[in-house]
């Protein structure tokens, strides 16, 4: 197997500095403010950023290790396959949030609805666009009576470590 490798192009500051009690997606964590310090060699790149209503973040879960095929997501309590869940640990640990674009002031961006851990290693960002990205869907598998929930549901241990 090929090994792909990231770094960071900056880091996402948010108020949530623990794992266990963080809300589990961006519908959760609405008025949550937080930044991300875009790594200042990096800030051409921000040009014509600001049209944009809302930003799609990719990151890398740092502080989760290993994972399962089948796991227990927060929405549920029976046992799914590990893709048909957004449980963050995976063979990768990416993670992905839509978050409401503030404010961009030189490589500092200001952002509202952020549900990650703070210090978050942030891998790329693209611009949200409901043309692209909001595409119509009629099934939602096992989340279709569940999906509610994250806007009340916070995390707990069970992604954290080994810990199950």
């Amino acid at each position: 197997m090929d090994t792909i490798n990231f770094h960071p192009i900056g880091y996402i500051h948010s108020p949530f500095d623990k794992l266990d009690g963080m809300p589990i997606q961006p519908s959760g964590a609405k008025d949550a403010l937080g930044y991300i310090e875009l790594s200042e060699d990096l800030q051409e790149g921000l040009k014509d950023l600001e049209g944009f209503s809302h930003i799609i973040l990719l990151y890398h879960f740092h502080k989760n290790e290993g994972y399962k095929l089948s796991v227990k997501p927060f929405m549920d309590t029976v046992e799914r396959g590990l893709f048909s869940t957004r449980a963050p640990r995976r063979p990768n640990m990416i993670g992905m949030s839509t978050v409401e674009l503030r404010e961009i002031k030189g490589n500092i961006i200001k952002i509202k609805g952020v549900d990650v851990l703070n210090g978050t290693p942030l891998i790329d960002i693209k611009p949200y666009v409901a043309k692209f990205d909001a595409v119509p869907a009629d099934r939602f598998g096992w989340l279709e009576k569940n999906a509610k929930k994250s806007e009340t549901l916070k995390s707990d241990t069970r992604f954290v470590g080994d810990s199950d």
